[in-house]
């Protein structure tokens, strides 16, 4: 994928050199409890997730997760991207930032960059998300990015499930 921008952020590949904020950003409370633990416990294992996981699903599928950076200051505040599963047909957005940058409509600034990329590649009709029931912010996101809920993908325990959400770009 190519560097995105916005009106206040950059889109780009993730680095090697980026292994100290996907640390940290990946071991953040939010993180762990809305994603998942991706078993990342040091810059080491960053640097692994990072080539294993971002840059080979680049290799193998032109599309990743990208690190979102405020342009004015270079301060790196998440990750957003394309994501394809193997569970799913679609291409998948995805997205998580750091604590700090909550309530600033990074999120929706960021998820409306990829949108608008997906759409201008021509090859991707629909995309998918998924999400926690008890994430409200996500779902929150998704709704205002104009994504529809269709189903529960998966049952995460008795009171948590795994939420898939759709937006169709065929152009009319």
């Amino acid at each position: 994928m190519r560097t995105l921008q916005s009106e206040r952020l950059t889109l780009r590949m993730v680095e090697l050199k980026d292994a100290p904020f996907i640390h940290e950003l990946y071991n953040s409370e939010d993180f762990l409890q809305f994603v998942g633990d991706k078993n990342i416990r040091s810059e080491s294992d960053a640097r692994v997730y990072i080539e294993e996981k971002i840059l080979d699903m680049h290799r193998e599928f032109g599309v990743c997760l990208l690190l979102v950076e405020v342009t004015e200051s270079g301060e790196k505040i998440g990750v957003c991207g394309l994501i394809k599963r193997p569970e799913l047909d679609a291409y998948d957005i995805g997205y998580g930032f750091m604590p700090s940058s909550y309530g600033k409509g990074y999120g929706y600034e960021a998820g409306k960059v990829i949108i608008n990329y997906a759409y201008e590649t021509n090859k991707i009709e629909d995309l998918v998300a998924i999400t926690t029931s008890d994430n409200k912010g996500s779902r929150a996101l998704l709704s205002k990015l104009g994504f529809t809920y269709v189903k529960v993908q998966d049952s995460l325990s008795d009171t948590v499930d795994l939420l898939l959400y759709q937006l169709s770009l065929c152009r009319v």
